[in-house]
């Protein structure tokens, strides 16, 4: 759950520096939005999740 909440902050503040510097606009930032929120309900759900934790385990287990 941690590592979820802190990926949608992540999220969220790339999405708002992009909309304040013009790289997205914000229909189209609104658009993706709603896709995520529509994909989520999809099947393909806990597959993206297994993916995202799999990517979060390796990151944490890189040792420097």
């Amino acid at each position: 759950m941690a590592i979820s909440l802190s990926v949608v902050l992540l999220l969220a503040i790339v999405l708002v520096m992009m909309i304040r510097q013009g790289n997205i606009k914000v229909w189209p930032a609104i658009v993706a939005a709603l896709f995520g929120f529509v994909l989520a309900s999809t099947g393909m759900a806990d597959d993206i999740q297994e993916l995202l934790d799999s990517l979060a385990n390796t990151i944490g287990d890189i040792q420097f």
